[in-house]
């Protein structure tokens, strides 16, 4: 390319002074033939292999997009089943959660119906010991009352038969019951 360049500029000396707007024939014909030589060259070292890369590359472009595409409808796809499985699991959690409360209440209600069995029946048991010891009691206090009446009829019989002696002794066995 620089052999053009400076034949151009030897022919414009050549030539004699003139300015680079001035058209000369001569050099508008070696420019032409220079260009057309180069284009020559070009085409036949350089075009194809242009040609064939700039192919390639339009090929991968276009692959890269279809790649993409493909890859933007498979993340939909997925992305759909993935807000249908999550619609699915919060509707199974919600499902679970009232199962859980129904199977609470049910429990709560079985304890509370066994709580209060169990105390009736503690309160049944407490009663009955209540009545057992009761009437235990009743028949002690029975049998020292007749014990007691038994040594005051003994004593009074031991002494006179005095109604004021005798007054005496059932106010002393008296005030002795009171006090046990």
């Amino acid at each position: 390319m620089l052999t053009v360049f400076s034949f151009l500029v030897l022919a414009l000396e050549q030539e004699g002074g003139g300015s680079l707007i001035d058209v000369n024939p001569g050099v508008v014909f070696w420019t032409v033939v220079t260009f057309i030589f180069l284009l020559l060259i070009l085409k036949k070292f350089a075009w194809k292999p242009i040609l064939i890369a700039l192919d390639q590359r339009e090929n991968a472009i276009k692959e890269s997009l279809e790649k993409a595409e493909k890859a933007k409808q498979e993340a939909q796809k997925i992305l759909g089943e993935n807000q249908a499985n999550l619609a699915k699991a919060e509707e199974e959690s919600k499902k679970i959660i009232n199962q859980s409360r129904i199977y609470a209440e049910k429990l709560k209600d079985q304890i509370i119906s066994e709580s209060r069995s169990e105390a009736k029946k503690i309160i049944d048991e407490a009663s009955a010991e209540i009545e057992r010891k009761k009437d235990a009691a009743f028949d002690e206090l029975k049998n020292q009352i007749a014990e007691i009446a038994v040594q005051a009829a003994g004593k009074i019989l031991d002494e006179n038969l005095n109604v004021e002696t005798q007054k005496k002794i059932a106010n002393r066995y008296i005030g002795e019951i009171t006090k046990n």
